[in-house]
């Protein structure tokens, strides 16, 4: 059995998808990072305004991302994210969120496996040395991220 425990928590806020275009993959779309905030019992800070989730709609309708970005904690270090996952929901319920309703995390499937880039030597340095899975609450203009540690 996997066991987790809670690491921290994010608020992503996002600008508006942008439409790369088709490929044999499905369709391609960025989705920039625009800033947000995060914190947890060991960490908090800020999401630096850089980087971007990039995403691909496949051919199933099943949506993959992989967001790349920078947090800076409150002390002023640098942190590395690439969080890799898979979003799923019916076609009612994705048309609903993208519409800028509030739906019901139950009513969807989004997560994602992260890994962090710390400093080494500090008291970060413990990011560096686990796996992260998260589960993603998507809002109009911003994603509400729980990381948990893989312990």
């Amino acid at each position: 059995m996997i066991e987790t425990k809670p690491a921290f928590e994010a608020h992503v806020t996002i600008a508006a998808s942008v439409v790369v275009g088709r490929t044999p993959r499905g369709l391609r779309m960025m989705v920039p990072i625009t800033g947000g905030t995060f914190e947890g019992t060991r960490l908090a800070g800020k999401v630096i305004p850089a980087g971007a989730d990039i995403q691909v709609l496949r051919p199933d309708g099943v949506l993959e991302v992989e967001a790349r970005y920078a947090l800076e904690t409150h002390d002023g270090a640098g942190i590395m994210v690439t969080n890799r996952g898979i979003y799923r929901a019916p076609p009612e319920v994705s048309s609903r969120l993208m519409s800028g309703e509030t739906v019901s995390p139950s009513e969807f499937y989004f997560r994602t496996c992260a890994q962090f880039e710390a400093p080494l030597g500090g008291p970060y340095e413990w990011l560096n040395a686990s796996l992260f899975v998260s589960r993603v609450e998507p809002t109009r203009g911003s994603v509400h991220v729980r990381f948990f540690e893989i312990v």
